[in-house]
């Protein structure tokens, strides 16, 4: 483990014993969710990772140093605001200056395999942005699940951007797509964003023997189980696509670029939308930390053969 990482005790010991371990990334608590609402719901997905039977590791960069499960007061910092947007280009920038910064589901995923960790949920992944022929604006998600391998539950791809050519870019990179009990592909705060899943999984035991059987075969890369929000949760789909308009046409007027795309674009959601988008978010993000919290017990319960090729 390199000396600028450091793992919490429980963390490092569950990792030890092969006890379930669920990761947890920063950026949706200091920049996808306001505040107070944002460390409400911080205690909130490490609860519902321990009532699922696995360990809780938040990760974020604090003082220069990465850090594999932060404690409540760590938590308060990361929730207090001030913390930058750190993917993984932006780590060892932030480790050498000693900064504060909050980690995408980039840099989430290569510091959960540094710590051991194989498990990692959170609410929407990034990808091919809307316009990306003339901006070639690509999220670093889709290059980091290429070659790390841990398992991403996530609601789908961001409804915010194009999703035929992310599940396009995610075949080219060999990343398996797996839609938990649903043919279509979710997209975000929607169940349905038009496209297919590639596979369908309807067990939680099929997601780990999966995953071990991908691993197994000695291949670099993640996987992602796209899990869409409850239903009852959804966002109206007419509501949707009318603030999403405006939203794309507001980042446009004001020339927004790069990194600072989505969290625009959430935050104009969440006012747009009368607060109903924010409650869409966090049941989608609590619904997939419950089922990464399934899927980790379940690799660590023995029910997958990870590292062995079986032969009949």
């Amino acid at each position: 483990m390199p000396d600028a990482v450091r793992v919490a005790p429980e963390v490092a010991d569950a990792v030890a014993e092969g006890r379930p371990v669920v990761a947890l990334e920063s950026t949706l608590l200091a920049h996808g969710l306001p505040a107070p609402d944002n460390r409400e719901v911080a205690a909130e997905l490490e609860e519902v990772v321990r009532e699922g039977g696995a360990v809780p590791a938040t990760i974020a960069v604090l003082d220069g140093t990465a850090v594999v499960g932060l404690t409540p007061a760590e938590l308060d910092r990361v929730c207090g605001g001030g913390l930058a947007k750190l993917s993984r280009r932006d780590l060892g920038v932030a480790l050498g200056l000693g900064l504060d910064g909050a980690t995408t589901v980039a840099s989430t995923c290569l510091l959960a395999r540094l710590a051991g960790i194989a498990v990692f949920g959170t609410g929407g992944l990034g990808g091919v942005h809307r316009g990306a022929r003339d901006s070639w604006d690509v999220s670093a998600d889709l290059g980091v699940l290429a070659d790390t391998p841990v398992l991403v539950v996530c609601a789908g791809v961001k409804s915010l951007l194009d999703v035929p050519a992310t599940l396009e870019q995610l075949e080219t990179l060999s990343v398996p797509v797996l839609g938990f009990g649903t043919d279509a592909f979710p997209g975000f705060y929607l169940r349905d964003s038009g496209c297919p899943t590639p596979w369908r999984v309807d067990e939680v035991p099929q997601v780990a023997e999966i995953a071990a059987a991908h691993w197994a075969l000695g291949s670099p890369s993640g996987l992602v189980l796209a899990n869409p929000v409850p239903a009852a949760d959804e966002l109206d789909r007419t509501l949707h696509d009318r603030v999403l308009g405006e939203a794309l046409a507001l980042a446009e007027q004001r020339a927004v670029r790069g990194r600072d795309v989505t969290p625009m674009l959430l935050d104009y959601f969440h006012t747009a939308t009368g607060r109903a988008s924010l409650a869409c978010n966090i049941a989608l993000v609590r619904a997939n930390v419950g089922l990464a919290a399934r899927v980790a017990g379940a690799l660590a319960g023995g029910i997958a053969l990870a590292g062995a090729v079986r032969t009949r």
